[in-house]
């Protein structure tokens, strides 16, 4: 596939500056798993002791990597560990020929690093159905190894993209008990985004001090208010696999300490919204608040109905203040409704009140707010205090373009 414009909704300034984390290095190498002339594997040393935790699809097709990972996590938190990504090919659809890709690669770094098999996690993104050439990237091991740098992470996150346009990055320093504890991290999406877990592929590093048992929980909660309430197409990826690695090396205890997990939300918040932004075809970035439902899963599933719309979306591309589009996202959804106590609102604008036009709709000015680049839909369903708020984007001709020729 040929190279895709950077999204106009990606953040000003490029790949930001991110605080090195102790205990980690990184190496990005060309292995040639699919595309000739662009790095396709990433690899991220941890240091001994680093306690992992994460999330994954719920898709009933999971990939082997996927597997994989969900049966090691948990394990002993001895020893150094390691992350190794592949874009290009999914290793998913594969049936044995993906397990046995996979313990190729696992034990080809295990050999390289010295790391215990049961300590390294993998993943792939890309194509699905195809088998994975496991030994392209057995043959760069030692190139990945010779490459390790602490401040590689850029090319870690480029070497995970497929149809992204531009690398997400994010990073917080917050201080805990006087001391500073760093949070830095990356992900990689752009389309069959509708997490049911976490989403598409993220890595997370922190040097805070963290047993597995509270990181977990934590990680799983923050989720929750992140990267599942984000959607660019409704689809769930066969792969998705978010991982944080705690390495301890501040020797800061973080457990129950409301300021990290402050920070570690608001940089799984950036990713994911980054994700949005670099929607495949993507030129608005889209926020479907909504008010007033029975609970809040009420509300996250109303929110959802709308964001997944491709008539909704469509009508956003088109910048057309098309409010009947949200009625119909909102009766379909599910959610407890009453259609004379729904309100909708475009920006400031409010559209309908207590099912109904509103009293002096100005379209002219709902159509303005839904020229610019970020358009929000408000939606009270006036029945309870449930409440959510998600993210999506526009629903392009590009994005038919992109996915029309990705195998190409």
């Amino acid at each position: 596939m040929a190279d895709l414009p950077v999204s106009p909704l990606a953040p000003k300034g490029g790949f930001p500056e991110l605080p090195a984390i102790s205990g980690v290095r990184f190496s990005a190498i060309e292995a040639g798993v699919k595309y000739a002339g662009r790095t396709d594997v990433m690899l991220a040393e941890l240091a001994a002791g680093t306690t992992v935790a994460g999330t994954f699809t719920k898709s009933k097709t999971r990939a082997a990597p996927v597997l994989d990972c969900q049966a090691k996590l948990g394990g002993s938190s001895e020893g150094p560990a390691a992350f190794l990504v592949n874009s290009g090919n999914a290793n998913a659809f594969t049936g044995i020929a993906g397990v046995e890709a996979v313990q190729a690669v696992t034990g080809a770094i295990s050999d390289a690093l010295a790391i215990d098999e049961a300590r390294i996690f993998t993943a792939s993104t890309g194509v699905i159905g195809e088998p994975l050439p496991a030994e392209r990237i057995t043959g760069v091991v030692a190139g990945l190894k010779d490459g390790l740098a602490s401040d590689r992470i850029e090319d870690a996150a480029r070497a995970i993209m497929t149809t992204d346009t531009f690398p997400k990055g994010s990073g917080r320093v917050v201080e805990i008990d006087g001391a500073p504890v760093k949070i830095t991290g990356f992900a990689k999406g752009s389309g069959m985004i509708a997490p049911d877990m976490a989403t598409m592929l993220v890595y997370i590093f922190t040097d805070a001090k963290i047993a597995f048992d509270d990181l977990q929980p934590l990680v799983s909660g923050l989720c929750k208010g992140t990267f599942n309430c984000i959607t660019v197409d409704s689809d769930t990826s066969t792969s998705d696999t978010l991982l944080v690695a705690a390495t301890g090396a501040s020797g800061v205890e973080v457990a129950g300490k409301a300021r990290f997990a402050a920070a570690l939300f608001e940089v799984m918040d950036d990713l994911a919204k980054q994700v949005v932004r670099d929607g495949e075809g993507a030129t608005k970035f889209v926020t479907i608040s909504v008010t007033g439902a029975a609970d809040n899963e009420d509300a996250h599933r109303t929110a959802m109905s709308v964001a997944n719309s491709p008539l909704v979306k469509t009508a956003i591309a088109g910048e057309d203040a098309n409010w009947g589009r949200v009625v119909m996202a909102v009766g379909k959804s599910g959610a407890e409704a009453d259609r004379d106590r729904l309100s909708i609102r475009f920006g400031d604008v409010q559209v309908a009140l207590n099912g109904q036009v509103a009293d002096g709709y100005d379209e002219a000015a709902a159509t303005a707010h839904m020229k610019g680049d970020e358009v929000s839909v408000g939606v009270d369903l006036g029945i309870g205090d449930g409440s959510a708020t998600v993210y999506t984007c526009d629903l392009t001709a590009q994005y038919i373009a992109i996915n029309a020729d990705y195998r190409s």
